[in-house]
């Protein structure tokens, strides 16, 4: 099998010479009208493919930009990368897509492949901040910003994108103080990633606020999945009534989905016997059996700004500040709370 044709066969096939085939792929001002319709005739019939990757390799400069997310099968880094794929294509850009799933060690495996790759920019949520490959990328050329997150060890090394996800597990909770609440949990795992451990805080920061215990707050860890969550479901209405929780609140949506359904198929009401809140606001919280109450973040606008963040990273170098930009997500009250 022989491989496309190159610019030599093209030339031939034109009556030109390879420069001006070069000329017509990178400078077509520079030829003639009629030679340049001579050259893109000769490229239609002989199927020519332009090798991009050979010409950005000579320039030094890719036009790939790629997100590394945490978990292909959340519709929340789905949401955040259909924003970063939008600002990718309004600056002539493509994005690629890689899924950590959750491992450390398959998200150092594709930052080593994408640094040898030579792509222009990395966004990434990452597992682990403190990992070697991370680290070393933006002294080797490629700019980084983390996506749903702040940098938590150095704010002066790195650009990141991500909301205010204290004030986010605050104004959950306290909603749920609001509604007569008195048993409270919260279904995560604070050890797993920062921003699970902020949304705790803020929820500890609402009760204190209220003049109650923090230590009142029911922490179940809680894997961010439907299946995590319909577990925590069991754990948590297992409990014996005097201990169990009258209102959850889930570190994401699909933890609270899963919740949602072991509460339904245990034939109890939401939000009679147990209130939910989730967190993310993606769209099948609003089309959820119960439709759920969510703290929303601006997922396409964190997808869009990293890029915009990268790039300015890129042009500005190498007198760039970092900056980490933070919004303010908010309640969507919705009846697995409200009734």
């Amino acid at each position: 099998m022989t491989g496309p044709a190159g610019i030599k066969a093209v030339a031939a096939r034109a009556g030109v010479s390879v420069g001006t085939v070069s000329n017509v792929l990178n400078r077509p001002h520079l030829v003639r009208a009629e030679t340049r319709a001579k050259v893109e005739a000769a490229m239609g019939d002989l199927g020519f493919v332009r090798n991009e990757s050979a010409r950005q390799l000579r320039a030094g400069q890719s036009r790939i930009l790629a997100y590394v997310l945490m978990d292909a099968g959340n519709p929340f880094f789905m949401d955040v990368a259909r924003g970063a794929d939008d600002a990718c294509r309004e600056s002539g850009l493509a994005l690629v897509l890689c899924n950590s799933a959750n491992d450390p060690s398959r998200e150092e495996d594709y930052l080593s492949l994408l640094l040898e790759q030579r792509v222009q920019g990395v966004l990434v949520t990452t597992l682990a901040e403190q990992g070697a490959r991370l680290r070393s990328m933006p002294g080797l050329g490629v700019p980084v910003v983390l996506v749903d997150q702040r940098a938590s060890l150095d704010p002066a090394e790195w650009c990141s994108v991500g909301v205010d996800d204290v004030h986010g597990g605050d104004v959950a909770v306290t909603h749920l103080l609001q509604l007569g609440h008195r048993r409270i949990a919260f279904a995560g795992n604070a050890k797993v990633l920062g921003q699970v451990a902020d949304r705790i805080d803020g929820a500890r920061r609402a009760l204190r606020r209220a003049g109650r215990d923090p230590d009142d707050l029911i922490e179940q860890p809680c894997p961010l999945s439907f299946a995590g969550g319909r577990e925590a479901g069991r754990t948590l209405l297992d409990r014996d009534a005097a201990h169990r929780p009258t209102a959850v609140v889930c570190a994401n949506d699909l933890a609270a989905l899963g919740l949602l359904q072991e509460v339904l198929h245990r034939g109890l009401r939401v939000p009679d016997d147990l209130a939910i809140i989730g967190y993310d606001d993606i769209d099948f919280a609003g089309t959820a059996a119960v439709p759920l109450t969510s703290v929303r973040q601006p997922r396409e606008q964190l997808g869009r700004t990293a890029v915009e963040l990268l790039l300015g990273e890129g042009r500005h170098r190498p007198v760039h500040e970092h900056q980490q930009v933070q919004f303010t997500p908010e309640l969507v009250v919705r009846a697995s709370t409200a009734g």
